[in-house]
C-alpha cells in the first residue's frame, strides 16, 4: 500500500503483535478483551488497558509479563477517550495496533426496554467504535497500523428481543467497511472480527433467554459450541498478525458468509415458533443487561443519569 507522504514510517507494517509493538483494547477488563491482552503481552507487545472498572483493569494488567498502561474510559465520551489516546501516546508512543472491543448487550422485548438503557448498548457497540476509531487514527496514521472491530453474528440475522446488540453489531460491520475504505490510502487497514457463541458472562444466562436458546438449539452441533475467550484470542491474534480483514472466530464461519442473505428469514422463522410457546407475562419479563461488565457500566452510567433503573443482577 502507499505511503500518503504526510508521516514517516516507524517501522514495517505490520499487525503483529510482536515485541515492543504498541497494541491498545478497549473493553480489556474482562471477557474476551482480557484474553487478548492476556495473548499479545505473553508475545511481548505493550498493552493499553481502556476499560470501565479500573480495579479489575489493573489487576489484569498487574499480571501481564510485557509492559502495560490501565486508562479508565468510557468509549461513549469522546473527550475521554482523546485523552486516553494522548496518555497512551505519552507513555509508550503510538499505537500499531487498536481493537474496538468494548461491548455491553441487554435482553428483552424492545417495547419494555428502558429507553435509556437502549441507546446505551448503542452508545457503548456502535458510537463508541466510532469514538475509539477517531482517537486512535492518528497514531495509526504515523504507524500505517492495524484497527480491528469486534463485531458478531448478531450481525448475521437479527434475533427478536435482542434489538438493540443486533443492531448496534450490524451497526459496526458497516461503519467498519466504510472506514476502511477512506483510511487504506494512508496504510491503515481496517478488519472485522465476527465471534460466534463466546463463553464470556454475557451469555452465562444464555438459557433464561428463549429465542437465543432457541437459535443454538436449532444450530448443528459444531455450531452450537461455546468457545472460550483464551481461544477466541487465538483466532484474533492470528487475525492480526495477517492484517485480515475479516477474522473469524470460530474460522468455519467463512463458509457461511455466502448464505448470509437466506438468515433472517431462517431467524425470523425459529424465533416466531419458539415465541409462540411463551405467555405474553414470559415475553413481557425484562431480561436486562447481560453479564457483569454490562452491569457495570449501566451502574456507572445509570448512578449520572437521575430516573435510570438500577441493573437487575
Amino acid at each position: 500500500m502507499p505511503d500518503s507522504g504526510s508521516t514517516a514510517t516507524r517501522q514495517p507494517r505490520t499487525g503483529a503483535p510482536r515485541k515492543g509493538r504498541v497494541v491498545v483494547v478497549t473493553g480489556a477488563a474482562r471477557g474476551v478483551g482480557e484474553a487478548l491482552v492476556r495473548k499479545v503481552s505473553a508475545k511481548g507487545a505493550r498493552t493499553v488497558l481502556l476499560g470501565r472498572e479500573a480495579e479489575t483493569l489493573h489487576r489484569v494488567a498487574a499480571s501481564l509479563p510485557a509492559p502495560s498502561l490501565c486508562v479508565e474510559t468510557d468509549v461513549t465520551d469522546q473527550a475521554a477517550l482523546d485523552r486516553a489516546a494522548r496518555q497512551a501516546l505519552d507513555h509508550f508512543g503510538p499505537a500499531d495496533v487498536v481493537v474496538a472491543n468494548a461491548g455491553i448487550a441487554a435482553g428483552g422485548a424492545f417495547s419494555r426496554t428502558d429507553a435509556d438503557l437502549w441507546r446505551r448498548v448503542i452508545d457503548v457497540n456502535l458510537v463508541g467504535s466510532a469514538n475509539t476509531a477517531r482517537a486512535f487514527l492518528p497514531q495509526l496514521t504515523r504507524t500505517r497500523g492495524y484497527f480491528l472491530q469486534i463485531a458478531s453474528t448478531a450481525a448475521f440475522g437479527s434475533a427478536p428481543m435482542m434489538s438493540a446488540y443486533c443492531a448496534s453489531k450490524a451497526g459496526v460491520e458497516s461503519f467498519a467497511q466504510a472506514l476502511r475504505g477512506e483510511v487504506e490510502p494512508d496504510g491503515v487497514d481496517v478488519g472485522i472480527a465476527y465471534l460466534h457463541w463466546t463463553g464470556t458472562d454475557m451469555i452465562a444466562g444464555l438459557d433464561e433467554h428463549p429465542v437465543l436458546r432457541a437459535l443454538r438449539r436449532h444450530q448443528p452441533a459444531f455450531a452450537r459450541r461455546v468457545h472460550s475467550p483464551a481461544q477466541v484470542a487465538d483466532w484474533l491474534t492470528a487475525g492480526i498478525g495477517r492484517r485480515a480483514h475479516r477474522v473469524y472466530a470460530p474460522p468455519w464461519l467463512r463458509w457461511v458468509q455466502p448464505l448470509r442473505p437466506v438468515f433472517p428469514a431462517v431467524v425470523a422463522h425459529v424465533a416466531r415458533r419458539e415465541l409462540r410457546t411463551f405467555s405474553v407475562g414470559d415475553l413481557s419479563a425484562d431480561t436486562g443487561v447481560l453479564g457483569a461488565g454490562g452491569r457495570a457500566d449501566w451502574r456507572s452510567f445509570a448512578s449520572g443519569s437521575p430516573g435510570a433503573p438500577e441493573p437487575r443482577d
